[in-house]
């Protein structure tokens, strides 16, 4: 499981069990990468469910709609402007390619807003669709797709440069998890086989009602799988974050590193018992992968000048 509460300088820390009571530990450290020539693309949840935080009361004119507009606040377009504002930094055109999506009855159809960077952002309302109804469900694969379309015209590139990064907001239950596991992974062969470029993916979770679990599966979803990219690295499309874990804009890069990019000089990874669990005498990757002895429930990286110690108690918790 991907673990909620994280230590900076780390941006993710998941931890596998296995069935011999050892703990498998794959962790990133927070870094922005170097992006050349990716496009970006964000995402709204255009859903019923998700009216209220798009500061839509429901109620039609007089004193009521005033009263009722002024309690219910747009947390969304806040968001979404300040999300276009950094993506739009490492983005190839200096712009972001914006969506509604799960729109229409069966919440498969996606409405587009146009592209847009730091400057003209401000200047649009995020309110929800306006071209079709809200939708009654939530479908993923179709703007899923739309990106694709738009952005993976290109030479394929391997995980070191992305073709696109797509950041898709939702509230609710992803009624077609299935479809979009099958399509990602046919896409993750294309990938392997240099007929398609890599992009990453991100989801992020808005509001109670979400469903983490569906979130940790798609994130999951290559873990073991064994399929590979041009430069024999692991892919990975997903990545996943609740709003309210998201302490910095740049978590949306906490996956794009690999074990060869070196972020410190030196280091090990010791557990609470101080058991060497890893050495890095040749430096310390951004992407970290080691296994810890049962019984482990935090580690510890030491390195010249300090030391930062995870806690990984809430996953052992968890069957």
């Amino acid at each position: 499981m991907q673990l909620q509460s994280v230590v900076e300088p780390f941006g993710e820390v998941n931890v596998y069990k296995q069935t011999n009571g050892d703990l498998n530990i794959v962790a990133t450290i927070l870094t922005v990468p170097d992006i050349e020539g990716a496009r970006m693309g964000l995402a709204l949840d255009g859903s019923a469910s998700m009216k209220k935080m798009y500061g839509v009361s429901g109620i039609v004119g007089g004193a009521f709609a005033m009263a009722a507009s002024a309690s219910t606040p747009n947390v969304i377009e806040p968001v979404a402007r300040t999300m276009v504002s950094f993506l739009a930094n490492f983005s190839a055109n200096g712009k972001v390619d914006v969506i509604y999506w799960a729109c229409s009855p069966d919440g498969s159809k996606v409405e587009e807003l146009g592209e847009f960077d730091d400057q003209t952002i401000q200047n649009i309302a995020i309110a929800g669709p306006k071209k079709l109804p809200w939708g009654r469900g939530t479908k993923l694969l179709p703007p899923l797709r739309l990106f694709v379309d738009k952005f993976t015209n290109v030479p394929a590139l391997g995980v070191k440069n992305p073709a696109a990064i797509c950041v898709f907001v939702t509230d609710g239950i992803i009624e077609d998890l299935a479809d979009v596991k099958k399509y990602c992974f046919q896409y993750a062969q294309a990938i392997s086989q240099k007929q398609k470029p890599f992009m990453k993916l991100f989801l992020i979770g808005i509001g109670d009602e979400v469903d983490e679990g569906q979130m940790d599966e798609l994130d999951d979803m290559f873990e073991g799988s064994g399929i590979t990219d041009s430069f024999g690295q692991s892919i990975d499309l997903w990545d996943h974050q609740l709003a309210s874990d998201m302490n910095k804009l740049e978590q949306v890069f906490k996956e794009l590193v690999s074990e060869d990019m070196i972020v410190i000089g030196s280091g090990r990874i010791l557990n609470q018992g101080g058991k060497i669990c890893q050495e890095y005498a040749d430096g310390v990757p951004a992407l970290l992968r080691f296994t810890m002895p049962a019984g482990s429930n935090s580690f510890t990286l030491e390195f010249p000048g300090g030391t930062v110690t995870q806690d990984i108690s809430e996953a052992l918790s968890q069957p």
